[in-house]
């Protein structure tokens, strides 16, 4: 069963967490006792893996490459948070999500910073601007919640600060300067 299960793609796992929330959903619809025994069945359960998990970063702790391959996989990523174990705190995670969309926000002439992580919300600022993109504000936003809330699914959502272009803009020489020489010389 363990080795079913460590071969498990995410489309598997999405299927089964799904017929889990089903399965859930059912249960909680079973009038008396019965339902109540179920869900405290599984919220045992879910409490006794928590548990494993628990020890099993314990373990890891003295190995940052396992650590961050625990990361990497988004099943164990959520499974860390849900339990309140994940190694980094959340404004962490944040920042790296933002550095690794970073380019693509430059490629388009933006930048984005973290202002703050409270309640459950990410709030964030734009700069800059996207050059020939007619939705740039709503696209930027759109790749920066997907990449917060990726790392950090305790989240509720991410709000961002529209973009605008920087509040100097570069000086323009008048072409007439241009054409002038400067005095004393011919």
């Amino acid at each position: 069963m363990a080795d079913q299960l460590a071969d498990l793609d995410d489309a598997a796992v999405e299927q089964r967490l799904a017929r889990l929330d089903e399965l859930l959903s059912q249960l909680e619809q079973i009038p008396g006792a019965t339902a109540a025994l179920g869900l405290a069945a599984v919220q045992e359960l879910t409490e006794v893996y928590g548990t494993a998990l628990s020890r099993i970063l314990a373990a890891a702790a003295g190995v940052p490459s396992l650590l961050a391959a625990f990361d990497s996989d988004e099943l164990l990523r959520n499974l860390m948070v849900l339990h309140g174990l994940h190694p980094l705190p959340v404004t962490d995670r944040v920042n790296r999500a933002l550095d690794q969309v970073r380019p693509y926000l430059h490629s388009h002439g933006g930048d984005v910073t973290l202002l703050a992580v409270a309640d459950g919300v990410a709030r964030v600022a734009f700069t800059g601007h996207c050059d020939g993109c007619t939705s740039s504000a709503s696209t930027m936003q759109a790749v920066i919640r997907d990449a917060v809330l990726g790392v950090a699914p305790e989240l509720d959502r991410v709000e961002a600060e529209p973009a605008r272009a920087p509040a100097h803009p570069a000086p323009v020489i008048p072409i007439e300067a241009l054409l002038r020489r400067p005095a004393g010389t011919r």
